[in-house]
């Protein structure tokens, strides 16, 4: 999907740090099939793009994702069937890594980048799904926040009943998923479901700063391996989990930028990290 094929999201990089903007401010960023195939388009683009080390998402106008688009809803109901309304040759970013990664919103976890969603306004169903699914959540005080699946007599989606209790606990995802009640984004930092939470006018900017020095005084080598440890770890043992990181130690402390960081240390600058080659 070329950019200019772009109808409801928007894409821009700046100082090695990718934007993709959810981009219907006039239905709150409802999700749609197109809104999740260009947004996949999209990361498969940040992901492959050498010159990006970190990757935000946010929406256009007062909302983050109001969750489904209610006329999709409404067809849905009419046929009594779920239609993702996605093509088979859509976009697989994060795909072939590990097969626990290779499902919607799932495949986040085998972007070798961070994913910081700026959450703006109301995120609600799979607005939130898409929110939990990045590795870390910054959000304005007062946004709305809700599973919203229980008021539509629907199951939770798209895998948040496996991820919920691993970000906040199975006590506090009860909460959540059981009743679908709104929790604003206060209440959503007290869990620990919300990394941090600022005035509106504050979020996108704390949120580049932010994303800037992961871009800028961390190694690209170290976010992709950090980001993999994570997420596998999620998935197995502690002790396979020891075991891969001392492989990986010695993979990495043969690369350059382990040179580099130490240099840096011992000459007492800022490192100076080179971009790493294109992804496959």
């Amino acid at each position: 999907m070329e950019l200019d094929d772009l109808k409801v999201t928007r894409f821009d990089v700046r100082h090695r740090v990718a934007t993709i903007t959810l981009d219907r401010p006039e239905r709150l960023n409802s999700w749609t099939g197109r809104m999740h195939a260009e947004y996949r388009a999209l990361l498969e683009r940040a992901r492959r793009d050498a010159g990006v080390r970190v990757i935000v998402v946010t929406g256009a106008g007062r909302g983050f994702c109001a969750g489904a688009d209610t006329r999709a809803l409404e067809g849905e109901a009419e046929r009594g069937a779920h239609d993702p309304g996605l093509a088979e040759d859509i976009a697989k970013p994060g795909y072939g890594i590990r097969p626990e990664f290779d499902a919607d919103f799932a495949y986040h976890f085998g972007i070798p980048k961070p994913i910081i969603a700026a959450v703006n306004g109301p995120a609600a169903g799979v607005g939130l799904v898409l929110a939990c699914y990045c590795d870390l959540r910054f959000a304005a005080r007062g946004a709305k926040l809700t599973t919203a699946h229980g008021r539509l007599g629907l199951p939770a989606e798209y895998g948040l009943s496996w991820l919920l209790p691993r970000l906040i606990g199975v006590t506090r995802a009860a909460d959540l998923l059981l009743s679908s009640r709104v929790v604003l984004a206060e209440e959503a930092e007290g869990m620990g479901l919300v990394n941090r939470t600022l005035p509106p006018d504050e979020l996108l900017p704390f949120t580049y700063e932010y994303a800037g020095r992961l871009a800028s005084e961390v190694s690209p080598s170290s976010l992709a391996a950090t980001k993999f440890q994570l997420y596998r770890d999620l998935h197995r043992d502690v002790a396979s989990s020891v075991r891969e990181a001392g492989v990986r130690l010695n993979e990495l402390m043969g690369g350059p930028d382990f040179a580099e960081g130490v240099a840096a240390l011992t000459q007492k600058r800022p490192p100076v990290f080179e971009d790493p080659a294109t992804p496959r």
